[in-house]
């Protein structure tokens, strides 16, 4: 044998390929074939046994299980971190879109030069001053009205010529104003007397209507205005503002002992911001009724009921030995006669405060004096509110600046020739809480 050269591979000493497969481990004969076929010595691993295989196999399991386990636990801490995102509500197009803007809605009546109701109004025909400033008008239009009917139906005290108020006649007046409002009109009714009773809540329904007056109506010894002008301000509140209308048919006299003070009770109708329509009873009461014939004559009548004195078949009939005169037919109790001059008093002084709130709301005073005039202006108090328009302005001095209560006064003029207007006063400033319900 020589040492540092290679012989060839002798394959016959070889074992048969189908033995090599058999054995798991080269024999000492293979090992040192194979080593003297190469020059760098190769190192053959023993093949591990199936229980070692097994172990092994498990570790790699349960290490790539911990790091699934791992990977979830991070991923599982990740998403609770992050906040879920809400769900897009559904996007309507048919609901309405609120925008709140401040704006002021002024109702106007318009006249022609021949006293008749103008139709044919636009912008450019009406200039308004607030606080004296010129005001922007952005529309003119005339929208479906809301009227409270308030029927004096207490203290039916007759005036100094006998005539009185009458439940009757109110309920006559009521009904006829009733059947001239346009039908699309909403209209509540109450009454005062002893204390305030909504008659018929807001309905557009005259059948309701006229059948709440003809069944409900009644009588009572006082008459509590104040809490009906009060009772009448939180039926508005709800309303649309601009249409606003209350009509009173009454003579306005309060009898003491109401819930609340009138002066109040006018500033909570004045907050609505309402026009004010009246039908008094102030003139209709003063007036003297037509002397029935004979009644300026001046007659005798007898001083007793002593038939003697009374019946002296010596004198001429008729006449008596003491004679007493009487002229007119009518005579007075004097402390009946003291009431109805205190009576009389109060409607002298309600009738201005009357028509300073119906001219202060850009309304009217109708002071008829007979039932057929009452019943006449009832038919003219219905034409004025058809007729009325509401214009709309945005004010140049923002109301998110004026404080709660604040009075604004109002000028309106024409720019037309022959055309007369008429409006409110001056309005109050709403507070926050009201402005969200106009």
């Amino acid at each position: 044998m020589t040492y540092g050269k290679s012989r060839p591979l002798d394959t016959a000493a070889l074992p048969p390929p189908e033995d090599r497969q058999r054995n798991v481990c080269p024999t000492p004969s293979e090992m040192r074939i194979l080593r003297q076929t190469s020059d760098t010595p190769t190192r053959i691993k023993p093949r591990k046994s199936q229980s070692e295989r097994r172990l092994i196999l498990s570790k790699r399991s349960a290490l790539l299980f911990s790091l699934l386990l791992s990977l979830a636990v991070a991923i599982s801490a990740q998403a609770q971190g992050k906040p879920k995102p809400s769900p897009t509500p559904p996007i309507d197009d048919d609901a309405p879109v609120k925008v709140f803007t401040e704006e002021v809605r002024l109702p106007v009546i318009a006249v022609d030069q021949f006293g008749h109701y103008d139709p044919t109004v636009v912008p450019e025909d009406i200039l308004i001053l607030e606080d004296g400033v010129a005001q922007q008008i952005a529309s003119v239009r005339r929208i479906p009205a809301n009227v409270v009917l308030v029927l004096d139906t207490g203290g039916e005290l007759s005036g100094l010529g006998g005539i009185s108020k009458r439940t009757s006649l109110t309920r006559d007046v009521a009904l006829e104003l009733l059947r001239r409002l346009s039908v699309n009109t909403s209209v509540a009714a109450m009454q005062f007397n002893n204390s305030v009773t909504v008659l018929q809540p807001w309905t557009t329904d005259r059948q309701s209507l006229v059948k709440a007056l003809k069944t409900k109506l009644s009588s009572g010894k006082r008459a509590r205005f104040a809490d009906a002008v009060a009772a009448a301000a939180e039926l508005l509140k709800d309303r649309p503002e601009g249409t606003r209308h209350v009509v009173f048919i009454t003579d306005g006299v309060d009898t003491p002992g109401g819930k609340i003070d009138r002066a109040q009770a006018f500033k909570k109708l004045a907050a609505t911001r309402s026009t004010i329509h009246i039908i008094s009873y102030t003139a209709l009461v003063r007036e003297k009724p037509p002397k029935a014939a004979g009644a300026d004559a001046i007659r005798q009548v007898p001083v007793s009921r002593d038939p003697i004195s009374s019946n002296d078949p010596t004198l001429p009939p008729g006449t008596t030995r003491s004679p007493a005169y009487v002229y007119h037919t009518i005579t007075f109790d004097p402390a009946m006669k003291r009431q109805r001059k205190a009576y009389e008093a109060d409607v002298k002084n309600s009738q201005q405060v009357l028509t300073t709130l119906a001219q202060e709301t850009g309304g009217q005073i109708f002071l008829p004096i007979s039932g057929e005039q009452m019943l006449e202006q009832a038919r003219e108090a219905a034409r004025e509110i058809g007729s009325e328009y509401v214009v709309t302005y945005r004010p140049k001095r923002a109301l998110a600046f004026s404080t709660p209560g604040e009075y604004r006064k109002i000028e309106v003029a024409s720019r037309r020739v022959g055309l007369s207007l008429r409006s409110r006063r001056g309005y109050v400033v709403p507070s926050p809480a009201d402005e969200g319900k106009r």
